[in-house]
Order: C-alpha cells, then sequence, then structure tokens
C-alpha cells in the first residue's frame, strides 16, 4: 500500500513527489513514458520557475541541463497591428528533456519510487484507499494500492477523463528545430498573435543555435496552412533564411476557456498543473505545475489519508487561491493584446 501514487514524472509530478517523500511518506512515480523522455516545450525558465525549484529542490538548476543562450531576456509580443511590447524579465534556457529527468532523480533521492514505461488503465476507488491497474510493456497488467491519488499527467490526463465528465478542449502544437540564421535578437522568446499566422499564437525561439518556429491551433488539419504563412512572413521580416530543417515536434497543451476552470479533484484523486487547467498564457505551464504540484502536497500532509480527503481538497483549494488568481490576471492581460483572446477578459 502506497501513501501516494503520482501519475506523470514532469516538474508537477516530481514537485509532489519530492515534498512528500522527503517527509516520510511513501510516494510511487508512475509515468507513461520511458525516461529521460523528449518534451515539446520553449524551454524557457521565468523567473518564477526558477525560483520555486531552487526552493522545492534546495539548489540551483544545473549547468548541463541549461542550453545557448543561455540567459532568455524576456518576451516581446506582436499583437493584430505589429505592435510589440517587450517585457523584460531574465530566465534560462534549458532542456525539458534534460530538467524533468533532473528534477525526478531529485525525487528519487529523498525516497520516492518510480515506474517508467508504465500507463494507468483503470481505477477503482474503495473504503480508505483506491486501487490502480497499471500495464508496463514487461510486466504486462497489474494493480498497486493507495491512499491517494495525484494525477499530473499534463493535458491529456486520462484518469481525470475517466472519473468526470470533461470536454476535450485542446490546443495542438506544431514547431520546427532548423539551421539557418535570422535578424532577430536570439535572446528573446517571441509570441506572434496574428491572426494570420496561427489560430492561438505563433512563436520564434532559438536553442543551441537550431532556429525553433512553430503554430498552435485548435484543428490541428491547419498546421500545415498556418506554418506556411508565417514562414513566408518570417523570411520577408526578418530575413529568416532555412538551410534545412533538422526536426519536428507537435504537442497537445489545454484550451482555456472563458470561465477559466479549475478541476482540483474527486474523491482520493488530486489534479496538479495543466491536468488541473493550471497555464500561463503561451504554454508556459512549469511555474504553474511546480507551484500547484507542491500546494497539493502540503494539502495532503495537512489532512488525513484515511478520512481526511475533505480536508485535503479544502486546503488544496484554499491555498492555490492566489496561484489561480495569478493565473487569470495573467490571461487577462494576453487578452488585451489580441481579440483572438479576448473572451479570456
Amino acid at each position: 500500500m502506497y501513501d501516494v501514487l503520482v501519475i506523470g514524472a514532469g516538474p508537477t509530478g516530481s514537485s509532489v513527489a519530492k515534498e512528500l517523500a522527503k517527509n516520510g511518506y511513501n510516494v510511487l512515480i508512475v509515468e507513461k513514458s520511458k525516461l529521460p523522455r523528449n518534451k515539446s516545450c520553449s524551454g524557457i525558465l521565468i523567473k518564477k520557475s526558477i525560483e520555486l525549484i531552487e526552493l522545492y529542490f534546495g539548489e540551483p538548476i544545473p549547468e548541463n541541463i541549461i542550453c545557448y543562450p543561455k540567459v532568455s531576456k524576456g518576451m516581446i509580443f506582436i499583437n493584430d497591428h505589429s505592435e510589440k511590447y517587450v517585457f523584460e524579465q531574465n530566465g534560462l534556457n534549458i532542456w525539458r528533456e534534460s530538467l524533468d529527468y533532473w528534477l525526478v532523480q531529485k525525487a528519487l533521492s529523498v525516497g520516492a519510487e518510480l515506474r517508467d514505461d508504465t500507463i494507468v488503465v483503470d481505477y477503482k476507488e474503495n473504503d480508505g484507499y483506491v486501487t490502480v491497474k497499471l500495464k508496463n510493456s514487461n510486466k504486462g497488467e497489474y494493480f498497486e494500492n493507495a491512499k491517494i491519488v495525484v494525477d499530473s499527467s499534463g493535458a491529456l490526463c486520462s484518469l481525470k477523463r475517466k472519473l468526470i465528465s470533461c470536454p476535450r478542449n485542446y490546443v495542438y502544437t506544431y514547431q520546427t528545430f532548423n539551421i539557418g540564421t535570422i535578424d532577430l535578437d536570439i535572446n528573446y522568446f517571441y509570441a506572434f498573435l496574428q491572426q494570420k499566422f496561427s489560430e492561438y499564437d505563433a512563436w520564434f525561439n532559438v536553442k543551441d543555435n537550431y532556429l525553433i518556429f512553430g503554430v498552435a491551433v485548435i484543428d490541428p488539419k491547419n498546421f500545415k496552412q498556418y506554418y506556411s504563412i508565417f514562414i513566408d512572413y518570417m523570411e520577408k521580416e526578418y530575413n529568416a533564411k532555412i538551410e534545412r530543417e533538422e526536426k519536428i515536434e507537435k504537442w497537445i497543451m489545454p484550451h482555456i476557456l472563458p470561465d477559466y476552470k479549475i478541476d482540483y479533484g474527486i474523491g482520493r484523486v488530486l489534479f496538479a498543473g495543466e491536468a488541473a487547467g493550471f497555464l500561463n498564457p503561451m504554454g508556459e505551464g512549469i511555474s504553474a505545475g511546480l507551484e500547484s504540484g507542491f500546494i497539493a502536497a502540503k494539502a495532503i500532509q495537512q489532512g488525513c489519508l484515511h478520512d481526511g480527503i475533505e480536508t485535503i481538497h479544502a486546503s488544496y483549494i484554499n491555498n492555490s487561491i492566489a496561484l489561480k488568481k495569478y493565473m487569470e490576471s495573467q490571461w487577462r492581460f494576453v487578452a488585451g493584446l489580441s481579440p483572438k483572446f479576448s473572451h479570456m477578459k
């Protein structure tokens, strides 16, 4: 019997597992992919994320996780009228695969257990505990029991969909890694909000000399159309020259809707990070994932694993009010820049 079973080995899941394991809880992390695994992400750590990692994990981010250019100077938003809004804030440019693997190793170092290459098949809530059916490519299907489950598995959150009826509102991302040149300051992350480039946003940034161009859509059938228009614009406006395309990545993130509903959990299952709905504009989910995971872990510590589920839920909700308000303020800010996000005002 585990005290807590955590689904997902990203920053959210590692934040949950690290805090609980170091305080004596018997924690199992279940991750569907074989680690270390790729995660499509800008890999820009904002100041808040850096501070939370140092606070929760006890040390600065290692140099081998950081890529070139090391320091991100901030974000530049370009709205429908091609007006630029520059937001200066030093951050770090990292590879998510390396960051996530380092964070989960920190959780394992204080006693958490990991099962990667393992998916959650089914779930049953019993009197005082949960039975989770798992499937591993080597072990086949088997069962584990836990007093509480934290689903931090991101936008797809299959367990959440088993427990509650939730619409599949997603934003689909498509980005390419290219060798080439461009007439832009590579120390910034650029977000293009013009409607002609995407159904959500388009972006440009640099990692280890790769020029990364991306678009986000509501309908994945529109990837190529928007991407082609965006690349044409980048070539004409910023003299982008692509010598060769090295890699393509596709991903999914939640589509935040006007009421900004957060799903904190049901019964003996808590949701954290993107699975709960915590997400910054432009898809920055690391800071919210770290913080919501830590708050969920603290709520578990403040309650009773056997019969204190209502206390755990209440603590989680109350202690994440400030985070929810911060998220809402971020979305309202972006809504003021582009009519595509006006529903978030």
